[in-house]
């Protein structure tokens, strides 16, 4: 059954149709929770689907850019495995221990660590902006990235790979959960505040990630784990606020009311950023 399991995830990044099966099962799974529980109302500039075709013509760059960049992650893994280089192999780790090390180490590179590196460099924030600009924060603005974004958190995942010397089938594990969790972390879907609380002690729980998406900091600036909590608590980067103050978009950088305006979101990072503060009232989606 073991080997089974690892044979199938070994060899996913070989069935990319599969792989976007888990990805549009994932999105179509929480698109109808969210419809049927949502956390805020929404407040569309046409329609929701309208606001998804937008980020979802950003996702299908993303993946394109990934698929990419997934020729040099199988490199980087076979030339791990063939000079025994990474934590899994120092170590001995066997099959449950090189899963583990290697979901710790790619979730804090991949995870953690880029996402503050674009949020603390001004050229890098520029480009993670589009993410941030979303006024009405669903499932689908899980993979609302910047093409040059994807591009460095694939850097990122090199670096991660290199250093838990992750063999194919642990990084397909990774890829598959990450999938998953963002979804579940941006879908609008209401969660019972106690066990959204308790979840967020080790896992990116729904409520804790919607305050990295408040317009204002410093709660912009927190919060910035994708799967795991831990490295936001440990590394004081954790914040709450109750969900009832949360309001959506920048307070600074970019027009809340062109946040559906695909060609202008990709132009945006090599057009100067505004630094004056907008009027949320008026023009950003407001959240009870």
């Amino acid at each position: 059954m073991t080997e089974d399991i690892l044979a199938f995830f070994s060899g996913l990044n070989e069935h990319p149709i599969t792989r976007m099966g888990f990805l549009m099962g994932g999105l179509l799974f929480f698109w109808i929770l969210e419809g049927s529980i949502p956390l805020h109302p929404m407040f569309y500039k046409t329609t929701k689907v309208r606001h998804a075709m937008v980020n979802l013509g950003f996702t299908a760059m993303h993946l394109m850019i990934h698929s990419i960049l997934a020729l040099i992650i199988i490199l980087l893994s076979d030339f791990c495995k063939v000079h025994q280089w990474g934590m899994v192999y120092w170590f001995n780790t066997g099959v449950l221990g090189t899963i583990l090390i290697t979901f710790l180490v790619l979730d804090f590179f991949v995870g953690w660590l880029v996402h503050i590196t674009e949020h603390k460099i001004p050229l890098l924030w520029k480009f993670h902006v589009v993410h941030h600009a979303d006024n009405n924060v669903d499932v689908s603005t899980g993979l609302r990235h910047h093409p040059v974004e994807s591009l460095l958190r694939g850097i990122f995942f090199f670096i991660g790979i290199m250093v838990c010397g992750a063999p194919m089938y642990a990084v397909m594990i990774f890829q598959t959960l990450i999938i998953f969790a963002t979804a579940f972390t941006h879908a609008n879907i209401a969660m019972p505040t106690r066990i959204d609380h308790l979840m967020s002690y080790i896992f990116v729980s729904p409520n804790m990630h919607k305050v990295h998406h408040h317009w204002k900091q410093p709660y912009t600036d927190s919060n910035y784990g994708a799967i795991l909590s831990v490295w936001d608590r440990l590394l004081g980067t954790f914040l709450k606020l109750p969900q009832s103050e949360i309001r959506y978009g920048l307070d600074k950088y970019y027009p809340n009311q062109r946040d559906e305006d695909f060609t202008n979101l990709l132009k945006s990072p090599f057009m100067k950023m505004e630094n004056k503060t907008t009027d949320k009232g008026i023009s950003a989606s407001k959240t009870p």
